[in-house]
């Protein structure tokens, strides 16, 4: 299996029990994720994208990290976000206006 260049993980809150509940799927981490799937085949970018347990950053989600660059975006609210991020990681920079960490 090819490694992909970029791993995107969205956290979606879910709990031990499997349960998504937390309030990244709450404020729609969910709706989003096909929309980044989309995106990023659309734009060519070689990237796998999955969801994750409770990511512990709750007052700024949905949060999302890109790896292998180790980028944390919080308040991923909307598409237009996702577009954002997505055009710095093409120019191979972080998006500054949703980085929470790096």
């Amino acid at each position: 299996m090819k490694k992909p260049n970029y791993h995107i993980l969205v956290c979606n809150s879910f709990r031990l029990s499997g349960e998504a509940q937390g309030a990244c799927n709450k404020k729609g981490a969910s709706s989003l994720l096909q929309y980044i799937m989309e995106e990023c085949n659309d734009r060519g970018l070689d990237v796998a994208v999955s969801t994750t347990g409770c990511l512990n950053l709750c007052s700024q989600g949905p949060v999302i990290v890109v790896h292998p660059n180790n980028f944390w975006y919080g308040c991923v609210e909307t598409e237009e976000a996702i577009d954002e991020i997505l055009d710095a990681l093409e120019e191979g920079e972080a998006c500054e206006k949703y980085l929470i960490s790096e």
